[in-house]
């Protein structure tokens, strides 16, 4: 019976962490011209020697986003691969 539980637990978390990912790549694919502005600051922090997947980088886009570091890097990559792939 612990199994049980302990198994519908565990389902419950990894869909509401699914969902969140989703939700959080939905919302930039709903507004293009958010990942546009992300992708000029990635270009002015490339022309400056700042890699977009610095650890300063990712904690900005986390505290400003208010998401977790990974989700800052999901949404990076998406945004990156999606609209800016000359960054890096």
């Amino acid at each position: 019976m612990r199994y049980l539980i302990t198994l519908f637990l565990l389902t419950l978390s990894s869909i509401e962490i699914a969902y969140s990912q989703s939700t959080l790549l939905e919302n930039v694919k709903r507004n293009p011209k958010e990942a546009i502005a992300f992708c000029r600051k990635f270009e002015s922090l490339n022309s400056k020697g700042i890699s977009s997947f610095s650890n300063e980088v990712m904690d900005e886009i986390s505290l400003t986003k208010n998401l977790s570091s990974n989700d800052a890097q999901i949404l990076t990559i998406y945004i990156i691969g999606m609209h800016c792939p000359e960054i890096y």
